[in-house]
């Protein structure tokens, strides 16, 4: 499960954020991880191995392929 997480996937962390919400998109996936809340549009950077251990599980994965006609 975990090893399926890459930019573009929205996740469900353990905490939810203050706004009220607990969905957030990966926007940017390295060593510090770059998630926005679906809530309010807030940005947070957290290390990696903490992203790990706070998700309780992947939602959905973004994809950026178009149809070709």
């Amino acid at each position: 499960m975990i090893n399926e997480i890459k930019q573009g996937s929205v996740v469900v962390l353990k905490k939810g954020h203050p706004c009220g919400a607990n969905k957030w998109e990966i926007i940017r996936f390295g060593v510090d991880c770059k998630i926005k809340c679906l809530g309010c549009g807030r940005i947070v950077l957290i290390e990696r191995m903490d992203l790990r251990k706070a998700i309780k599980k992947i939602l959905e994965e973004e994809t950026h392929e178009e149809p070709i006609e």
